[in-house]
Protein backbone atom coordinates (compact mmCIF):
# COMPACT_ATOMS: atom_id res chain seq x y z
CA UNK A 1 0.00 0.00 0.00
CA UNK A 2 1.37 3.42 -0.94
CA UNK A 3 2.52 5.59 1.92
CA UNK A 4 -0.27 7.71 3.41
CA UNK A 5 -3.08 5.87 1.62
CA UNK A 6 -5.36 4.25 4.17
CA UNK A 7 -8.89 2.92 3.67
CA UNK A 8 -11.40 3.03 6.53
CA UNK A 9 -14.69 1.16 6.51
CA UNK A 10 -17.62 1.13 8.94
CA UNK A 11 -19.97 -1.86 8.66
CA UNK A 12 -22.14 -3.33 11.45
CA UNK A 13 -20.65 -6.59 12.78
CA UNK A 14 -24.04 -8.26 13.22
CA UNK A 15 -27.41 -7.71 11.53
CA UNK A 16 -30.75 -9.47 10.98
CA UNK A 17 -31.14 -11.42 7.72
CA UNK A 18 -32.63 -9.13 5.08
CA UNK A 19 -31.76 -5.96 7.01
CA UNK A 20 -30.69 -2.88 5.06
CA UNK A 21 -27.58 -1.32 6.57
CA UNK A 22 -25.63 1.89 6.04
CA UNK A 23 -22.00 1.45 5.03
CA UNK A 24 -19.46 4.26 5.33
CA UNK A 25 -16.05 4.32 3.66
CA UNK A 26 -13.22 6.82 3.49
CA UNK A 27 -9.82 6.50 1.88
CA UNK A 28 -7.03 8.92 2.73
CA UNK A 29 -5.58 9.92 -0.65
CA UNK A 30 -4.18 13.21 -1.99
CA UNK A 31 -6.18 13.00 -5.27
CA UNK A 32 -4.12 15.10 -7.68
CA UNK A 33 -6.18 16.14 -10.74
CA UNK A 34 -3.27 16.53 -13.18
CA UNK A 35 -4.24 20.15 -13.84
CA UNK A 36 -2.08 21.93 -11.25
CA UNK A 37 1.55 22.98 -11.60
CA UNK A 38 4.38 22.76 -9.09
CA UNK A 39 6.53 25.76 -8.05
CA UNK A 40 8.73 25.28 -11.15
CA UNK A 41 5.74 25.38 -13.51
CA UNK A 42 5.72 21.65 -14.25
CA UNK A 43 2.36 19.89 -14.43
CA UNK A 44 1.84 17.64 -11.41
CA UNK A 45 0.82 14.22 -12.81
CA UNK A 46 -2.72 13.01 -12.24
CA UNK A 47 -2.98 10.62 -9.30
CA UNK A 48 -6.50 9.72 -8.20
CA UNK A 49 -8.51 6.80 -6.97
CA UNK A 50 -10.24 6.10 -10.29
CA UNK A 51 -12.57 3.25 -9.28
CA UNK A 52 -14.29 1.99 -6.13
CA UNK A 53 -15.94 -1.45 -6.01
CA UNK A 54 -17.82 -3.27 -3.24
CA UNK A 55 -18.88 -6.93 -3.40
CA UNK A 56 -20.81 -9.00 -0.86
CA UNK A 57 -20.14 -12.76 -1.00
CA UNK A 58 -18.96 -12.36 -4.59
CA UNK A 59 -21.99 -10.33 -5.75
CA UNK A 60 -21.44 -6.72 -6.82
CA UNK A 61 -23.03 -4.09 -4.56
CA UNK A 62 -21.53 -0.90 -6.01
CA UNK A 63 -19.06 -0.05 -8.79
CA UNK A 64 -18.14 3.62 -9.15
CA UNK A 65 -15.84 5.28 -11.69
CA UNK A 66 -14.22 8.41 -10.25
CA UNK A 67 -13.06 11.45 -12.22
CA UNK A 68 -10.37 14.09 -11.44
CA UNK A 69 -12.95 16.45 -9.89
CA UNK A 70 -13.38 14.07 -6.91
CA UNK A 71 -12.24 15.58 -3.61
CA UNK A 72 -9.22 14.62 -1.56
CA UNK A 73 -9.94 11.69 0.79
CA UNK A 74 -13.08 10.44 -1.00
CA UNK A 75 -15.94 9.42 1.30
CA UNK A 76 -18.80 7.14 0.29
CA UNK A 77 -21.94 6.32 2.25
CA UNK A 78 -24.48 3.89 0.83
CA UNK A 79 -27.04 1.28 1.84
CA UNK A 80 -26.94 -2.46 1.19
CA UNK A 81 -29.27 -5.30 2.09
CA UNK A 82 -27.62 -8.21 3.90
CA UNK A 83 -29.44 -11.46 2.99
CA UNK A 84 -27.05 -13.76 4.85
CA UNK A 85 -23.83 -13.82 6.84
CA UNK A 86 -20.76 -13.07 4.77
CA UNK A 87 -18.05 -10.67 3.75
CA UNK A 88 -18.05 -7.25 2.18
CA UNK A 89 -14.97 -6.81 0.01
CA UNK A 90 -14.00 -3.17 -0.66
CA UNK A 91 -11.51 -2.31 -3.42
CA UNK A 92 -10.09 1.06 -4.45
CA UNK A 93 -8.05 1.36 -7.69
CA UNK A 94 -5.35 4.04 -8.03
CA UNK A 95 -4.04 5.61 -11.25
CA UNK A 96 -0.54 4.38 -10.38
CA UNK A 97 -1.73 0.76 -10.48
CA UNK A 98 -2.01 0.36 -6.71
CA UNK A 99 -5.02 -1.51 -5.35
CA UNK A 100 -6.23 -0.96 -1.79
CA UNK A 101 -8.52 -3.50 -0.16
CA UNK A 102 -10.49 -4.02 3.01
CA UNK A 103 -12.67 -6.99 4.01
CA UNK A 104 -15.39 -6.75 6.66
CA UNK A 105 -17.33 -9.73 7.96
CA UNK A 106 -21.00 -9.47 8.87
CA UNK A 107 -22.77 -12.01 11.07
CA UNK A 108 -26.51 -12.65 10.92
CA UNK A 109 -28.30 -13.00 14.25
Amino acid sequence: MAEGVKPRVKVPKSVSAGETITIKTLISHQMESGQRKDSDGNVIPRSIINRFVVDFNGENVIDVTLEPAISTNPYFEFEATVPEAGEFHFTWYDDDGSVYESVQEVAVN
